[in-house]
């Protein structure tokens, strides 16, 4: 990980929250910490991804979350789109970055690409 965290401007926190707990389940990411006006999702007990209530429309942001294979790829899709995404892109690999980029996007409801990728190779 080269980052400590991550924080988005939302501008309805309880539909981000719901979006990203459901989108975000087949990575193994969640909830792990709130206070009143923001949520802090990751995984052990460690908050990497900050949401937080913003009023007026916030600049789209480009997140990419590692998924450990490319089940978990084709998981988070199905996952982001059930909770209200757009389709930016379904699953499959992405030879112009690298033979075995295997990535799925989405839109999620503020605007935000999201993407789940894994960089290992099939099998």
């Amino acid at each position: 990980m080269i980052f400590d965290h991550i924080g988005l401007s939302t501008s309805d926190l309880a539909r981000s929250r719901a979006f990203f707990c459901q989108a975000l389940a087949p990575l193994g990411i969640g909830v792990v910490m709130e206070f009143p006006g923001t949520v802090g999702l990751g995984s052990d007990g460690r908050a990497q991804l900050w949401l937080g209530e913003h009023e007026g429309q916030t600049s789209p942001a480009h997140l990419a979350f590692v998924a450990s294979d490319r089940m978990q790829v084709d998981a988070f899709h199905r996952a982001a789109l059930a909770a209200g995404a757009t389709d930016n892109g379904a699953p499959g690999i992405r030879a112009h970055y690298h033979a075995d980029y295997y990535a799925a996007f989405v839109i999620c409801p503020d605007g935000h690409n999201i993407e789940a990728v894994c960089r290992r190779a099939e099998g």
